[in-house]
C-alpha cells in the first residue's frame, strides 16, 4: 500500500470517530476493511449493499474488462480472449512490468492467466446464469480479486 493510501485510511477513521466513542465501536463498511479498489463503479457497492452479490461481482469484472479493453485498444475481443491477447507475454499490448528478466516474463504470464481466468470463471457465469446466489463473503473475496487486478494495472502505470 502507498503512503497516501495509509494516510487516507487513518484520516477517514479519525473523522469517523466521535471523541466520546471508543475507537473500536466505529464500524467500517466491508469495502473499507477489505480495501476494495475505489475506482470500481458506485453501482458495485450499491448492489453489494442491496444483497445482490452475484450482480455486484459481475459489474466489478465488467469494469476490469472495460479497463483492459480501453487501455489495450483491442477491438473485437472480450473476456478471456481479450485478456489472453492483451497480456500475451510473447507480444504484450499491456505491459505489467519492464519485461526485462525471466521473472518479469513469468509475472506477465501468470497475470495473463489470472485476468483471463477471472473473466471465464467469475464474470461469465454471472453474465449468463439467472439463478445464481451468493454470500457477502464470497462477493468480497471476488471483489478483492478485481481490486488486485486493477491495482496491478495501476502499478504498471497503464491506467
Amino acid at each position: 500500500m502507498t503512503d497516501l493510501h495509509w494516510f487516507e485510511k487513518i484520516t477517514r477513521r479519525a473523522f469517523a470517530v466521535d471523541e466520546s466513542m471508543p475507537e473500536e465501536s466505529v464500524e467500517l463498511h466491508p469495502f473499507e476493511t477489505r480495501n476494495i479498489h475505489p475506482d470500481l463503479p458506485a453501482k458495485v457497492k450499491k448492489l453489494y449493499d442491496d444483497g445482490d452479490y452475484p450482480e455486484s461481482t459481475f459489474e466489478a469484472f465488467k469494469f476490469v474488462e472495460k479497463e483492459a479493453k480501453r487501455i489495450s485498444a483491442l477491438q473485437g475481443l472480450t473476456g478471456n480472449k481479450l485478456m489472453m491477447a492483451a497480456l500475451n507475454e510473447q507480444a504484450p499490448v499491456l505491459y505489467l512490468n519492464g519485461m526485462a528478466s525471466d521473472s518479469d516474463k513469468d509475472e506477465q504470464f501468470g497475470y495473463r492467466y489470472i485476468f483471463a481466468g477471472a473473466q471465464s470463471g467469475i464474470r461469465n457465469p454471472r453474465g449468463h446464469e439467472t439463478e445464481l446466489t451468493g454470500s457477502p463473503d464470497l462477493c468480497l473475496d471476488q471483489l478483492s480479486l478485481a481490486s488486485i487486478l486493477l491495482r496491478k494495472l495501476d502499478e504498471a502505470g497503464v491506467r
